[in-house]
C-alpha cells in the first residue's frame, strides 16, 4: 500500500467515523450538499447517470432529464453519508433509521432469496435486517459483494456488514456453498441489477433495453428450493428515514427457463424504479456489455 492510498484510508475512515455519529438531522443536509456538489462537476459518472435516464425514460424532455439526474445525486449524496451510520452506528440508530414491514414470517427458517434491487437504501435494508435478526435470535442473513479494489475498506466492508451476525459472502464463490448457506436457514440478500459481464447472464428487456442480467437468482432457487421475495429499502413518506418492504413470495418462480426467469425479474424491479425513477442506483454502468455488434450505449 503507497503512502498516499494509507493517508486517503485515514481520512475516509475518519470522516465516515465523525458521520457516524453526528445528529442524523445534520448528516441528512450535508449529504444532499455533496450530492448537489457532483451533480455540478464533470465527471464520467455524470454522463453515465444521464445516459442511463434518457435510454430508460425516452419521452422526458431534456429539462425533466437534467433535473431527475440532480435530484438523484442528491439522494445518492446523502446515501453515502448515511453508510457511516448504517455501518459504524449503534444497532438502535439502525433501527431509527430503517423501519421493516414483510408480507412474509421472518425468522421461520425457511430457506429464500431476498431480491434487493439498488436503490439508494439498499445498504440500510440488509443492516437492519441483520440487527432485527440478532435481536430476536433468528439465523442471520448473507449477503453477496462484489470485491473492491481497494484492500483495506474491502476487508473493513465485510467487518462492518458481519457486525450483528450476517456474512457477506463473495459472488464468486462455489455454489454448493451459497445452497448450502440458503438452505440452513439463512436469507440470502441477491442484488442481481448489475452488468457483471457475459459469465452466466443472458441478454433480456429492462426499460426495453436488451441488458446483460444475471441467471444466478433462477438457478439457486431451482437447486435450494428457496422461495424469492422482493425486498425494496426506499423513503418514507416524510423522507426523515427508509421502510424496508418485503413482499410475498414471487409465484411460480423459478420456471424452468432462467432467461424467462431474469426478464421476469427485470420486470419486477423496472416496475419500482418507475415508482421511485430518482432512488435508483443510475450511476451504475447497468447496460455496459452490449449484444454482439451492437456499440457502446456509453
Amino acid at each position: 500500500m503507497t503512502w498516499s492510498q494509507t493517508i486517503f484510508n485515514f481520512l475516509a475512515l475518519s470522516l465516515l467515523r465523525l458521520f457516524a455519529f453526528l445528529p442524523y438531522a445534520i448528516i441528512v443536509p450535508i449529504g444532499y450538499g455533496l450530492g448537489w456538489l457532483a451533480a455540478h462537476i464533470p465527471n464520467e459518472r455524470a454522463h453515465v447517470v444521464k445516459t442511463n435516464l434518457r435510454l430508460c425514460f425516452p419521452s422526458l424532455s431534456d429539462d425533466e432529464i437534467n433535473a431527475l439526474a440532480l435530484e438523484h445525486w442528491k439522494l445518492f449524496g446523502r446515501s453515502v453519508i448515511e453508510r457511516s451510520r448504517i455501518w459504524l452506528g449503534t444497532g438502535a440508530q439502525i433501527q431509527a433509521m430503517v423501519e421493516i414491514e414483510s408480507a412474509i414470517p421472518l425468522g421461520d427458517r425457511k430457506p429464500r432469496l431476498l431480491i434487493n434491487p439498488h436503490f439508494v437504501g439498499l445498504e440500510g435494508g440488509f443492516m437492519a435486517l441483520s440487527v432485527m435478526a440478532k435481536e430476536r435470535g433468528w439465523m442471520g442473513g448473507a449477503g453477496l459483494y462484489q470485491k473492491m479494489k481497494n484492500p483495506f475498506f474491502n476487508q473493513k466492508m465485510i467487518e462492518w456488514r458481519n457486525r450483528f451476525g450476517g456474512k457477506s459472502i463473495e459472488r464468486q464463490s462455489r455454489l454448493r456453498d451459497l445452497i448450502r448457506e440458503i438452505q440452513t436457514g439463512n436469507f440470502i440478500f441477491i442484488a442481481p441489477d448489475i452488468d457483471l459481464g457475459p459469465r452466466d447472464s443472458v441478454f433480456v428487456p429492462f426499460f426495453g433495453i436488451q441488458t446483460s442480467t444475471i441467471t444466478s437468482v433462477s438457478r439457486l432457487a431451482q437447486l435450494s428450493g428457496a422461495e424469492v421475495c422482493l425486498m425494496t429499502t426506499t423513503l418514507n413518506a416524510n423522507r426523515s428515514g427508509y421502510v424496508c418492504r418485503i413482499s410475498a413470495p414471487l409465484e411460480n418462480f423459478p420456471s424452468d427457463d432462467p432467461s424467462n426467469d431474469a426478464a421476469r425479474l427485470n420486470q419486477c424491479i423496472e416496475a419500482l424504479v418507475r415508482e421511485r425513477p430518482a432512488e435508483y442506483y443510475w450511476v451504475h454502468k447497468r447496460f455496459k456489455h452490449r449484444p454482439p455488434g451492437e456499440a457502446s450505449l456509453y
